[in-house]
């Protein structure tokens, strides 16, 4: 039974990011190369170790001093969103394969999946091997459900809005200032998300997931101004 739980374990966490995936990837007319597709989610993944190291250090830091419903809403998002964005920044920037206005915004979306299949990994695992069976089937399912319309959701269009102002700023030749923006719009689209989530996930989930759908809007019509 280790074996087969293993890899429903696996396919769960993979699922989310996988339907992501695809949609996503049609947004470029032109097919990326599978192994910079890879080498990027790969890094997305990889990132979510200094912002763990750095959660942990921010909490310690902070303790008494700030929130950690602040800590979690904002300090943290900040950290994910940079790392994203660096470890996307080192996999692809000299690639030669990196060569049309919307590889950025293509790339970050990658990574931000990679990011968010670690922690998909981490919160299906957490209630995928619960004692009781009936519990597990029910709780598992609500959570691969709510990660594919909430957080897996929000890291890939948080890394499209990055994505898109690297572009920009690669167009007009201004990559910091529009990169730093764009780490900002970032930053605060995480922000009210993990807001709205602790404020209505009691109540309702559709008020989080409302937001990410306004916020889809503009991430379609920034991929069409770059195509």
């Amino acid at each position: 039974m280790v074996v087969p739980s293993i890899i429903a374990y696996l396919l769960l966490a993979l699922f989310p990011t996988a339907v992501w995936m695809v949609f996503f990837l049609k947004e470029d007319t032109k097919r990326e190369p599978a192994r910079l597709i890879i080498k990027t989610f790969f890094f997305g993944a990889l990132s979510s170790i200094p912002v763990l190291g750095l959660q942990i250090f921010a909490e310690r830091l902070f303790d008494g001093y700030i929130s950690s419903f602040f800590i979690t809403a904002v300090i943290l998002a900040l950290f994910e969103e940079f790392f994203k964005f660096y470890l996307t920044y080192l996999a692809v920037h000299k690639d030669p394969d990196f060569d049309e206005p919307i590889d950025p915004m293509i790339y970050m979306v990658v990574a931000g999946l990679g990011f968010a299949t670690i922690e998909n990994m981490f919160v299906i695992a957490s209630v995928m091997f619960h004692h009781d069976y009936i519990f597990t089937l029910t709780a598992v399912g609500s959570a691969v459900v709510l990660r594919f319309i909430g957080a897996t959701l929000l890291h890939t269009l948080a890394s499209a809005v990055v994505g898109y102002f690297w572009a920009r700023g690669m167009l007009f030749n201004k990559r910091k200032e529009f990169i730093v923006f764009g780490l900002v719009i970032a930053t605060v689209i995480h922000a009210i998300f993990n807001t709205l989530v602790f404020q209505f996930q009691e109540i309702n989930f559709l008020i989080p997931t409302l937001f990410l759908v306004a916020v889809s809007f503009f991430v379609f019509r920034d991929f069409e101004n770059l195509k």
